[in-house]
């Protein structure tokens, strides 16, 4: 009995897990589309340093089935290949497909911000996509959108697309990471309904927005120096009374944002610890998130290797063998969510190792920031 006791806390996130968590709702099907009154429509996809993911991207955005787009890539100061890959690229379905050298870099504007505000600036169309260079797009994918944002009358449309995870730091880091989230965020609709403009969210790699309201709000310049735009534009939607609306297109939009283990160190710890610095952290303690880890995750596995060696009694083992094997299912029904290797919940502690090492990264305090080859100073 006392084991379970002991276990309850491990038991509580599965009761969470079942019950707490509700998941958006999906985009419409496109089949219901206006095609000969579809408004217009740029896809704005800044772009610094993407060779390894321009052409995939633009390859599914330009089989895109809607009738009235087009596509605007602003080359970022890229130091390789992205424009020159990006102009070799047929328009394919899109009315246009125009690369964008962009302009030297303004003194209080970061790299993203500046990219997508003249991307912005280029254009004329009734509705504004910005959208990441490490996204595929489905081909209904703009068509179900352009429904999405209508159906709901939403001055901002954010959808959220399917996570590919392929390398092994991939499959033990990322769902740590979207695990953490999850508890702080389990109804992305909800927290999008709130009345409460600081509950806002947003996911960056897929955002639509009418022209009206983004200028409304001043665009991209209203949010030039933070590191987590997308966040901050779905706020100023809110803070203005504007309408925020989230909505899911797994089978339609993937992305995969990091492929290395330096990249996700460097990635997360970024966003976390700039987002704390700014107020616009996802979490409200980047070190309570690591405490919380090492209790959760890490502790109860080095507690059965003690409980192995013969130290702590039979006590710590029953504990330590049932939280382990309660902490095994919980990864494994995760990973099975995310559509990753159900196999790699084994190796779970490990995971949230690295986890507990991006937050203890994320909670130095250091104002400046290195993020493909810049170099900023953040204030608050």
């Amino acid at each position: 009995m006392m084991p379970i006791l002991l276990a309850l806390p491990w038991i509580g996130i599965i009761v969470f897990l079942l019950f707490f968590p509700r998941p958006a709702k999906s985009l419409p099907v496109a089949a219901v589309l206006d095609q000969k009154n579809a408004p217009s429509v740029s896809v704005i996809i800044p772009a610094r340093n993407e060779a390894i993911n321009i052409e995939a991207c633009l390859d599914s955005i330009t089989k895109s089935s809607y009738p009235n787009f087009e596509i605007i890539v602003v080359n970022d100061r890229s130091e390789d290949e992205t424009a020159t890959l990006a102009r070799s690229m047929s328009h394919g379905n899109a009315k246009s497909l125009i690369v964008i050298d962009g302009e030297e870099l303004p003194e209080g504007w970061l790299g993203k911000p500046w990219a997508c505000y003249q991307g912005a600036r280029a254009t004329s169309s009734q509705l504004l996509l910005f959208t990441d260079a490490d996204t595929k797009h489905g081909n209904d994918l703009l068509s179900r959108s352009v429904l999405g944002i209508q159906e709901e009358e939403a001055d901002l449309l954010n959808v959220i697309g399917f996570q590919l995870m392929e390398s092994f730091w991939e499959c033990l880091v990322q769902p740590q990471i979207f695990l953490m989230i999850l508890f702080y965020f389990p109804n992305l609709e909800q927290s999008a309904q709130s009345n409460r403009w600081r509950d806002a969210v947003a996911n960056g790699q897929f955002i639509m927005m009418q022209r009206a309201s983004y200028e409304a709000i001043g665009g991209h310049e209203s949010v030039r120096d933070r590191v987590i735009e997308d966040v901050a534009l779905a706020q100023l939607v809110k803070r203005s009374g504007g309408i925020l609306a989230i909505r899911l297109a797994m089978d339609d939009l993937t992305t995969r944002m990091y492929r290395s283990l330096s990249g996700l160190i460097a990635g997360w710890s970024r966003l976390f610890r700039m987002g704390a610095i700014q107020g616009q952290a996802l979490l409200p303690s980047l070190k309570m998130v690591a405490l919380m880890s090492i209790f959760l995750w890490i502790m109860p596995p080095v507690m059965l290797i003690s409980a192995l060696s013969g130290l702590g009694g039979m006590i710590l083992l029953n504990w330590s063998l049932l939280v382990c094997g309660i902490s095994i299912f919980i990864h494994i029904t995760f990973l099975y969510l995310l559509g990753g290797p159900v196999l790699y919940a084994v190796f779970y502690p490990l995971g949230s190792l690295m986890l507990v090492y991006i937050m203890i990264i994320a909670s130095v305090s250091v104002r400046e920031v290195e993020w493909k080859g810049r170099k900023y100073e953040v204030s608050d």
